[in-house]
């Protein structure tokens, strides 16, 4: 058997580079009674119009003209003079303001931009910010003007401000009409999505799958869950898992020398910044939850973006900047492993952008049962709803009894040992298989009463490693924040040492949210199903 190291042995959004120059200041009108004219126009409509928030600081402006000249002015910046300079369409000024607003990036940061790859490209920024952003329901073709004319230097006429006003009523129009084009988009993707992935494919998985399938505002709450700060925290605090893919990584660096590596569901980038220390030519991260911004400073302050480029999105909604990667790297695994199902999406990667000859890590992963006795858990748990003060709460059980238990369980009241029910090669795995039913035996190493089932996984960094790593997620290892899941029996068990306690799992996922997971017990001809969501 191969040797491991085993470890429990021992924003901001992306923004250029601050090299623009400062804009100058646009002079005032030298014609009296024009700038006369526009003030009273700007009073008699004043109480029509809403207060527009500067893109750069909290102050508010009472007129999109009044805001442009305020950011020349105070912040030096033109954006006419961007939206001139990248001959921005309609779609792309919205992208521009919207980025600006979601991302609170400096005016500097908007000069000096390069001619491609403009940080505003992705379609998220096609949603407004701020609602009736005045901003948004300007014309671009309107505000640039004549060549060579400041937009707000003030009209001649009362021309000027019909215009205005029309073209706010042409952006309405716009944005509906845009809101039909992006429902439209989102399912011609999946269409082409499923037409790519159906192709004939040795390693084909032949469905988007029930996770590639949802829609985005379906998968929100998901993602908006690793928006927050804490979570990351808590997986980069959890050593056994951190510093085993960090092991993996810089004690195998032939494994990535010169290569291309994609990160899915990158987080803060910990992963894309080992992979590029290691030796990794060019790094892609991928999230698509808010985090991805922190993750666009932390790469920049640690000097890697040269090598690290980070996307935010899904997998299965975006395009990549390359056409193959070398290595797939990815911390997918939830609870009981599967539980989360992102290693959906990171077989959807595999599938489309893995090189011949390359692999994912981790490689390997298995899951495990074991029986446990443990009376007085058994009686908090269940044994409590049969008197609660004098009552028979019992039918409280059926409720209770189905929800599977995310706990740390003592190992000393383990009573069988282990069984691996399933092993998971993540290079050839199908989407299909990730649902399974395995029948398992448990030799039982202690006479008492069986009282719940405990699963847990281990995981495995193989391929063409000369130094392999591997980490436990078990009772008998040290505690990671996956920590182990419980299946409480309704009813205990007698069981006796040295026999074996037959049963048989099935692990699904749910119909309802494919996120989740339903998995049933049958033991002794009893039949348990526990939900994990």
């Amino acid at each position: 058997m191969a040797e491991y190291t085993n470890p429990q042995g021992g924003a901001a959004a992306e923004r250029a580079d601050d090299a623009a120059d400062e804009m100058p200041e646009l002079s005032d009108s030298d014609d009296d009674d024009d700038e006369q004219q526009w003030q009273s126009m700007e009073e008699d409509s004043s109480e029509d119009r809403q207060a527009v928030p500067c893109l750069f600081c909290d102050r508010l402006l009472n007129s999109v003209p009044n805001t442009l000249q305020h950011c020349s002015a105070d912040h030096h910046v033109n954006l006419v003079d961007v939206i001139r300079t990248h001959n921005l369409d309609d779609y792309g000024y919205i992208k521009m303001i919207n980025f600006i607003r979601a991302t609170k990036c400096d005016a500097s940061s908007l000069t000096g931009l390069p001619d491609a790859a403009l940080p505003w490209e992705s379609e998220d920024f096609l949603r407004p910010v701020l609602q009736d952003d005045p901003l948004l329901q300007t014309d671009p073709e309107e505000l640039c003007g004549s060549e060579g004319s400041a937009p707000w230097a003030g009209p001649s006429s009362r021309d000027a401000l019909q215009r205005m006003l029309a073209a706010e009523e042409r952006a309405c129009r716009s944005e509906e009409a845009l809101t039909r084009a992006m429902d439209d988009l989102h399912r011609l993707k999946l269409l082409a999505q499923g037409l790519v992935l159906n192709t004939e494919s040795s390693r084909g998985s032949g469905n988007l799958g029930a996770v590639a399938e949802l829609r985005e505002d379906e998968d929100e709450a998901y993602f908006s869950s690793y928006g927050h700060y804490g979570i990351h925290e808590e997986m980069l605090k959890d050593k056994v898992r951190t510093e085993s893919y960090r092991d993996f990584m810089y004690r195998n660096p032939e494994v990535f020398k010169d290569k291309v590596v994609l990160d899915v569901g990158c987080g803060t980038g910990i992963l894309s910044m080992f992979a590029a220390k290691a030796g990794a030519k060019k790094v892609i991260g991928v999230d698509q939850s808010e985090i991805i911004y922190q993750a666009m400073d932390i790469v920049r302050s640690n000097q890697l973006e040269d090598r690290i480029t980070l996307i935010k999105g899904r997998i299965e909604d975006i395009n990549l900047p390359v056409e193959k990667v070398d290595i797939i790297i990815s911390e997918w695994m939830g609870y009981f492993l599967l539980f989360e199902s992102m290693l959906d999406s990171v077989l959807y990667a595999r599938d489309l952008y893995l090189a011949d000859g390359g692999s994912v890590y981790p490689d390997l992963c298995n899951i495990s049962l074991a029986a446990i006795g443990d009376a007085q858990k058994h009686h908090d748990r269940i044994a409590f709803w049969d008197d609660v003060y004098g009552f028979n709460m019992a039918c409280m059980k059926k409720a209770v009894v189905p929800e599977a238990v995310v706990e740390v369980v003592k190992a000393d009241t383990l009573i069988s040992e282990p069984t691996t029910i399933t092993a998971i090669h993540c290079n050839t795995v199908r989407l299909s298989e990730l649902d399974f039913a395995s029948d398992f035996s448990l030799k039982i190493t202690h006479t008492t009463n069986c009282t719940a089932i405990v699963g847990y996984f281990d995981i495995f960094f193989d391929k063409g490693c000369s130094n392999k790593v591997m980490f436990s997620t078990g009772p008998q290892a040290t505690t990671t924040h996956w920590k182990q899941t419980v299946f409480l029996l309704e009813s205990p068990v007698p069981v006796q040492e040295g026999e074996e306690l037959q049963g048989k799992i099935t692990v699904r996922k749910n119909k309802k949210d494919p996120r989740s997971l339903l998995v049933t017990f049958d033991i002794q001809d009893r039949k348990h199903t526990y939900s994990l969501q």
